[in-house]
């Protein structure tokens, strides 16, 4: 199971997922100019941050809109950022945010289960019901693959929905994780962990206590570390004995250099540098 692969990684390497949401205006103007085109420009850059990071980092997210938003080059700078870190063995999260009716689903699954855009995690959004992830199970049972469905997002407006209470006063957010744990315990790996994840926001220390205790089984995609508002104390109330989850950084990383005096001509030891800081910085609150 892609979990228990997962699971290791940050064992070995620690909870942190770096999110190449890499913007074109990210780029340091004089590292851009060494290339020829927008695809060849942002996938260099990936890859410079790539292989800073890999080292430290267990995972790494690729959120698609920001490469779809510079049209077919942009696409092509996915593809072969993709296909870099899978050629590294590094683990892949294509942070697509799909959810659709099962026949629709079926053809997204293709589109990023298998070639050209292949990842080893697929992020969903179950809210019109869990038939609409039922495409996407055959890859995680027989072909190694994971999803992270949204359980809890950080932006302000998850209230407007997620927070509605039943009749007993338990929230639409805590009815989707039970659920989506309920439907990940047949896709269960070794470390006790489902191949069937949740993404919850790390912005609520109380909240996240309950999710991480009743959810004991589902592995966390963790977003909303840095540039959203989200701290190493937050973060560290989703992990257990350091695992179970991986916490997401993507602006923070991405511009480090930014924060550095003649940063922009070693962006990729900037964005190392606060890898490690970010790490660090949640053992502490881990160890306390």
């Amino acid at each position: 199971m892609i979990a228990d692969i997962l699971y290791h990684e940050v064992e070995k390497k620690g909870p942190i997922c770096v999110g190449l949401d890499t913007d074109v205006s990210y780029i340091p103007k004089n590292f851009m100019e060494k290339f020829n085109t927008i695809e060849e420009s942002i996938f260099r850059f990936n890859q410079k941050i790539i292989d800073a990071t890999s080292d430290i980092a267990a995972c790494f997210k690729v959120q698609i809109a920001y490469y779809e938003a510079c049209g077919l080059n942009g696409l092509m700078a996915y593809k072969k950022t993709l296909e870099y870190l899978r050629s590294l063995k590094l683990i892949t999260i294509a942070d697509i945010k799909r959810g659709d009716i099962a026949k629709t689903a079926e053809m997204y699954a293709k589109a990023h289960f298998e070639g050209d855009f292949e990842s080893d995690y697929i992020t969903v959004n179950p809210y019109m019901g869990l038939d609409s992830l039922t495409p996407y199970l055959k890859y995680v049972k027989e072909n190694q693959k994971g999803l992270f469905a949204l359980i809890r997002t950080s932006n302000p407006g998850a209230e407007d929905i997620q927070y509605i209470e039943d009749r007993k006063g338990i929230r639409v957010y805590q009815h989707v994780g039970e659920k989506l744990q309920k439907l990940g315990l047949d896709f269960m790996g070794s470390c006790g962990y489902s191949s069937i994840g949740g993404v919850v926001g790390c912005t609520h220390i109380e909240e996240g206590l309950d999710l991480r205790k009743k959810l004991n089984h589902t592995f966390f995609l963790i977003p909303g570390y840095g540039a959203q508002g989200g701290g190493a104390k937050e973060a560290a109330v989703y992990l257990r004995n350091g695992n179970g989850g991986v916490v997401n950084s993507s602006r923070a990383v991405l511009l480090a250099y930014k924060k550095v005096e003649g940063g922009e001509n070693e962006f990729d030891i900037c964005a190392r540098n606060e890898v490690i800081k970010m790490r660090e910085e949640i053992q502490n609150e881990l160890s306390i």
